[in-house]
């Protein structure tokens, strides 16, 4: 008996010691008990030691000063990037007249008319109604700005990053290359990218629309290459087999193969270059950001709201009727589609010309309804009435101080006493014990680089407002996720509020958070939260809704609750949806740090913002390198290798 015992034990302690987490574990606290004497003993303080900073400003500012003063005379700008440019103002300006041309009644019947043939009468009333509400908020002519330098930007953001995907999809070394690049064009803040081109190409239009190319052309480039390494095998292997070139092959099998991900690719680069576009109308860009910019400046909220409803109008309809045209693809086309499609293309051309004869092209200023005034007036009531001085509860004005003096300001503080060596200690233990080795060091170098850098206060700072925010949004995201699964009805009832919260972009969502809390870092927080809830709902949603209903079925009739249900079975069954949610939800937060500086967010969102107004190419670009940093640190720590999360689930 005692024989058998002692057996028990042993295989129960190897089975505990076989735990590749308990055995990390082991190994983490010996290197602590090594590491941490040392480290206290030789930096005892928190701040990183400036033997360890590299300066460089000085190479930043050369490089900045050497394009100024040769913007006009070298050959590169006169004879290439002076083209370029010129050939992105003429585009713009051609789409623009071209807009202006056809007039107010012939874009909203060819944009109504092209969302009815794609998608049905329903959206194209909704396209319709879409267009004339731009014009009666007064924003027609700002709206046609916006909208010709979208098609311009997209239309090269396609082509660019459709070619990078052809690469990548038919090389694996290209694939190997492109990778990384595409990872940090993704997690590199859209404000920074406006700094180097304005230093190279000066305030206005070819700026702005490189910078949207840039900013939107990764996501078709991966969703290109995606589609093409995605292709059957079988059906490439057929094709090949009757004697076809890869030519051939690439354009009879693989891109039809590939056209659901080629659409999906241009829906998304579509509402990544309607959001930077808005960002982009602080270097000239015009528009209807210019509008909301110039709104926010001045804390106009009913002026911005004006401007801010046609940005969100315009990426709802792109959306639906690109959504909706990669839906029905692969359907068998209507009957006598040719006919209907030539039948539109005319009734949009005489109503075109119509509006042109009757002298009508212009928005009529007697149609203009001014929402400014009605919700400034409201903004005051609310400032009056809910702002502060709530009975009980307090008002919005309350909550942002507590929220600060409770959270913000204690995690920021905590964060910046840490000894440096104990913060990267940390960060290589939350990422090993999620990941591998690899995980690890690509975490640790990221977040020394930082330091390296020079930033790392402003980093720290950063940081606390982005796991405060992190965490608002996982427990009101995981909430509502929660309630949606569970019900179709919750479901409903979320759906049109999350497609508009997913489509607005990220400048919008400042107007309702100034005009509830004014200007801090409490602010910036809740406009990142608004930002990544909706993505977070949805996949915590959607993980819960693919439980495999048999394990339902089979707690349900062992007499488990609903509660237990969810506790004991659906939630670990979606542990990596729920992962997966984490991780979106911390991406999108950081990417809203640097708007939250124009609101008072402060830390490396002002300092990228800051670098921006004043042509400082070496803080600008600093504080845009360690948000890069700080989102591959924070993405490494909160996404386990696929292995892993298997294994959990």
């Amino acid at each position: 008996m005692a024989a058998v015992t002692a057996t028990a034990r042993g295989t129960a302690t190897s089975g505990v010691l076989g735990n590749p987490l308990v055995r990390k574990l082991g190994v983490l606290l010996v290197l602590a008990a090594v590491v941490v004497p040392f480290a206290a003993s030789r930096w005892g303080s928190g701040a990183w030691p400036g033997a360890l900073t590299v300066d460089v400003s000085g190479p930043l500012g050369t490089v900045s000063d050497w394009i100024v003063d040769n913007r006009d005379s070298h050959p590169l700008f006169l004879y290439f990037l002076g083209h370029v440019s010129n050939a992105v103002v003429i585009a713009v300006r051609a789409v623009y007249l071209a807009l202006l041309a056809v007039g107010w009644a012939g874009v909203t019947a060819v944009a109504a008319l092209t969302a009815w043939r794609v998608a049905g009468i329903r959206l194209a009333l909704g396209t319709a109604a879409a267009f004339l509400a731009c014009g009666l908020l007064g924003m027609w002519v700002p709206t046609m700005q916006t909208l010709a330098l979208m098609v311009v930007a997209v239309a090269a953001s396609v082509v660019a990053g459709a070619l990078l995907g052809l690469a990548a999809g038919l090389s694996d070394r290209m694939h190997r290359a492109l990778r990384p690049v595409l990872d940090t064009m993704q997690v590199l803040p859209a404000f920074a990218y406006l700094l180097p081109v304005v230093l190279v190409f000066g305030i206005g239009v070819p700026a702005a629309v490189l910078a949207t190319v840039v900013y939107a052309a990764p996501p078709m480039a991966r969703l290109t290459a995606l589609g093409l390494r995605g292709a059957d095998r079988e059906v490439l292997e057929a094709v090949e087999s009757l004697g076809t070139t890869a030519r051939q092959r690439l354009l009879t099998a693989r891109i039809p193969l590939a056209r659901k991900e080629l659409l999906l690719g241009l829906n998304q680069t579509i509402m990544m270059a309607l959001s930077m576009a808005v960002i982009a109308s602080v270097i000239g860009a015009g528009g209807l950001g210019d509008r909301v910019y110039q709104a926010l400046a001045s804390v106009d909220v009913g002026a911005a709201l004006a401007a801010g409803i046609p940005i969100v109008l315009l990426a709802v309809v792109l959306d639906r009727v690109t959504g909706a045209a990669g839906a029905r693809l692969g359907d068998a086309p209507a009957p006598n589609a040719r006919l209907l499609s030539a039948c539109a293309l005319a009734a949009a051309a005489v109503v075109a010309v119509a509006g042109r004869l009757a002298g009508r092209l212009e928005w009529p200023e007697s149609w203009v309804v001014g929402i400014a005034e009605p919700v400034n007036r409201a903004v005051g009531w609310m400032t009056a009435h809910l702002y502060s001085g709530v009975p009980v509860v307090g008002g919005t004005a309350d909550w942002a101080g507590r929220f600060t003096t409770w959270v913000l300001d204690p995690l920021r503080d905590g964060l910046q006493w840490l000894p440096w060596w104990s913060v990267l200690l940390v960060v290589a233990a939350l990422a090993w014990l999620i990941g591998t080795w690899r995980t690890a060091l690509t975490a640790v170098l990221a977040m020394a680089a930082i330091g390296v850098l020079g930033v790392w206060g402003p980093s720290l700072d950063t940081l606390s407002q982005v796991l405060a925010a992190v965490a608002v949004t996982l427990v009101i995201g995981f909430a509502a996720g929660i309630a949606a699964a569970r019900s179709d009805r919750v479901e409903r009832l979320l759906r049109p509020v999350l497609d508009v919260f997913q489509t607005m972009p990220q400048f919008v969502y400042l107007i309702p958070v100034v005009a509830l809390f004014g200007v801090g870092r409490a602010p910036a927080v809740a406009a990142a939260v608004v930002y990544a809830l909706p993505a977070v709902v949805r996949i915590t949603t959607q993980g819960l809704r693919q439980v495999d209903p048999a394990a339902l079925e089979s707690a349900r009739s062992l007499g488990a609750t609903g509660a237990q249900q969810l506790r004991q079975v659906q939630l670990p069954l979606a542990r990596p949806a729920l992962l997966l949610a984490v991780n979106q939800g911390v991406v999108l937060v950081l990417a809203v740090v640097i708007i939250g500086g124009l609101v008072g967010g402060g830390a490396l969102g002002y300092d990228v913002v800051f670098g921006l107004a004043q042509g400082d190419l070496a803080t600008g670009l600093v504080a845009g390198a360690a948000i890069v940093c700080l989102g591959l640190m924070l993405d490494r720590v909160t996404q386990p290798t696929g292995r892993r999360a298997t294994k959990g689930a």
